[in-house]
């Protein structure tokens, strides 16, 4: 009996020092992680009614899982970039609307996750929805993929509105069957925004703004989003109706790498 107490207790120490090794290495791994400078801030602490429906930290998106460098489903903007949604924010509200975010600050190892997925032309999971009449050997000449994001500068947001009161949108269940995301509003994945003609991400011409083909309410809708925000500061990406830019931006020249965390946001711990 007393071997085998020895015994026993070798094992459980050996067990608590490979324990305590791997705490000490992940806790190694978050330090070494830059954190984010001092006028990046998190949506929420500017305006909390803004939607947040962060697509990249979910699988309900063009790669299929979860996106490296997404540990939190939070925004992460500059000041600037935040304090000018809180604005538009209240335009939006005074006409019954809000708006809802789907992609903010992204660093560089999220751009670098796209770019490994793209080069992966065997992975169509997502094609259905994403990209259904563009070729993945396209994606980077078509520009719907590139290696570097004005995302990672942080003044960049991927946003719609939604008309209040806002219903929740139902999860996304992995492996349902997909459909093309310029499909009819009722047909495609269920979204509470206000109809803009396709869904978010969508890899199609008809997802640039002025599409002429695009008309009626879902080009009025583009129109509200647009006028809204460039009224704020901002400039739109004519190939995306969700893509915004608010100028001047603080660091037009840097992509950060950052992880959307809010321990990137707790400066010196």
């Amino acid at each position: 009996m007393t071997r085998l107490s020895g015994a026993v207790r070798a094992v459980v120490a050996a067990l608590v020092t490979l324990m305590t090794m791997s705490t000490a290495a992940t806790t190694a791994r978050a330090d070494a992680d830059p954190v984010a400078p001092a006028d990046f801030v998190a949506l929420r602490t500017v305006d909390p009614t803004i939607l947040q429906e962060m697509r990249y930290f979910t699988p309900h998106n063009f790669v299929g899982e979860r996106v490296d460098g997404y540990r939190r489903p939070i925004c992460i903007l500059t000041r600037p970039a935040a304090e000018a949604l809180h604005r538009a924010q209240r335009t939006l509200l005074s006409r019954g609307y809000t708006l809802k975010v789907y992609d903010c600050y992204r660093p560089q190892r999220a751009v670098d996750h796209f770019v490994r997925w793209a080069e992966d032309l065997g992975d169509r999971t997502t094609k259905a929805e994403f990209y259904p009449n563009v070729d993945k050997t396209r994606l980077f000449a078509d520009g719907y993929i590139a290696e570097k994001s004005g995302h990672s500068r942080g003044s960049t947001v991927d946003l719609t509105i939604v008309k209040l009161p806002a219903v929740p949108t139902r999860p996304y269940v992995p492996g349902e069957p997909l459909v093309p995301c310029y499909a009819p509003r009722e047909e495609r994945f269920p979204d509470n925004s206000i109809d803009m003609g396709t869904g978010f991400d969508c890899f199609d011409t008809l997802a640039h703004t002025l599409d002429p083909r695009v008309q009626g309410a879902q080009r009025a809708n583009r129109l509200l989003l647009k006028g809204t925000l460039e009224g704020h500061g901002f400039v739109n990406l004519a190939e995306e109706w969700w893509h915004y830019t608010f100028r001047p931006e603080p660091h037009p020249d840097t992509y950060f790498d950052f992880p959307v965390s809010a321990r990137s946001l707790a400066r010196g711990h």
